[in-house]
């Protein structure tokens, strides 16, 4: 274990040899003086901290390592496990263009939204896993902690997580957002249903066909989690279809590199209007972290706005848009299904993009749904792995 340039802290962990600078070290110093016990909150601000901090001994106590600072002598001890685990970016494997990593129980040391921490998806690739379709029973999920922490895992993982067995009553999607964060009310409501309606505001109050989409590309931020619960279900007709955004904007990467640049380089407007609302955004069809890595899917078509650009720019665009599209409605990438009374689906808006068949009106087809986030859910996934923890 040395320090280099009197500045930077090196010691070998697990065969690599991590390296440290006295900056970073001093503003993640856990001792009292730097770190509130109780809430785990930095006591000091950035601009509180000395100028030109450097390490000015470095001492192993085994299990641990005290480091001292110039030029004002403030000692920090950290865990030698703590910062193996914090080692910086490419020391440990070289990944240097990746937003997050993951460590062996599915925890990120990022925000968990690229795709660098999920487990991208075909269909066919789900039919081959060990049980299928990510799902839970609803009893046991309630009961059960790690159920339920497998439920939300699917979530962030696979982007979508389907209950069976949910009393197929009025109001019930509630309970079910409930049981992992919070509901995001919106002009729709606290929760809304989707079902034929006389005088539709929404092509989905029909019994259209409606291809892959995220829901409410008009916010932003959109909301991260959208769930539907199936009351009634059709005579014939309104399959639910899934599609895994992040595995189809991988693709695209990978093959038509030029497509995917424009795509994600782009910003589209989208728009919703009537007479209580009116809503707008303008963002890429494909979002990306600060890395370029793919952190997000907005995909609307019914819901898109003139695009104004320079007339080559819109040419060009429209051949990428509809090459991106085509991909997306590729039937190979569609997971078809039926939902029943008493399912429901939780899915993350952000990735994953949903459809529905055409549908008889006799049956009386009839979803609730209702908007949550991510960072609920996740959190409450964080809290049941940390109860669970020996």
């Amino acid at each position: 274990m040395t320090s280099q340039n009197d500045r930077d802290l090196e010691l070998e962990a697990d065969g690599y040899m991590l390296r440290f600078p006295a900056v970073w070290l001093r503003d993640n110093c856990p001792c009292a003086e730097c770190l509130d016990p109780g809430s785990g909150q930095k006591l000091n601000d950035i601009t509180e901290l000395p100028a030109g901090l450097a390490v000015s001994a470095a001492e192993d106590r085994g299990e641990s390592v005290v480091v001292t600072y110039a030029p004002d002598g403030h000692r920090s001890a950290f865990s030698r496990a703590w910062l193996a685990a914090h080692a910086l970016d490419g020391d440990r494997d070289g990944r240097t263009n990746r937003d997050e990593r993951t460590d062996g129980d599915g925890r990120t040391d990022g925000d968990g939204r690229t795709e660098d921490a999920k487990e991208l998806w075909l269909p066919a690739d789900l039919a081959s896993r060990a049980g299928s379709l990510p799902e839970a029973s609803w009893p046991r999920y309630l009961a059960e902690p790690a159920d339920r922490a497998r439920a939300l895992d699917a979530v962030l993982r696979l982007g979508f997580v389907l209950l069976r067995g949910v009393p197929a009553e009025p109001g019930m999607v509630l309970e079910v957002a409930a049981s992992f964060g919070f509901v995001r009310e919106t002009n729709y409501g606290r929760l809304f249903d989707v079902r034929v309606e006389p005088r539709p505001g929404n092509l989905a109050y029909t019994s259209r066909r409606i291809l892959p989409h995220t829901d409410n590309p008009y916010r932003d931020p959109v909301p991260t989690v959208q769930l539907l619960h199936c009351l009634h279900a059709a005579d014939t007709g309104g399959e639910t279809g899934l599609v895994d955004g992040f595995a189809a904007a991988c693709e695209l990467r990978a093959t038509d590199r030029e497509t995917f640049d424009l795509i994600a380089g782009t910003p589209v407007p989208f728009g919703y209007t009537d007479q209580s609302t009116e809503l707008r955004a303008s963002q890429p069809l494909i979002q990306l972290g600060p890395r370029g890595r793919v952190r997000g899917i907005r995909f609307n078509n019914r819901s898109t706005r003139p695009l104004r650009l320079p007339y080559a720019e819109v040419t060009a665009f429209y051949a990428a848009y509809r090459r991106w599209a085509e991909l997306l409605a590729r039937p190979e990438r569609q997971l078809n299904l039926r939902l029943t009374p008493g399912d429901c689906l939780i899915f993350d808006n952000t990735r994953i993009l949903h459809a529905r068949t055409a549908f008889s009106v006799t049956g009386g087809r009839h979803l609730q749904g209702c908007y949550a986030d991510l960072d609920g859910l996740a959190s409450t996934l964080a809290v049941l792995r940390r109860e669970e923890a020996p």
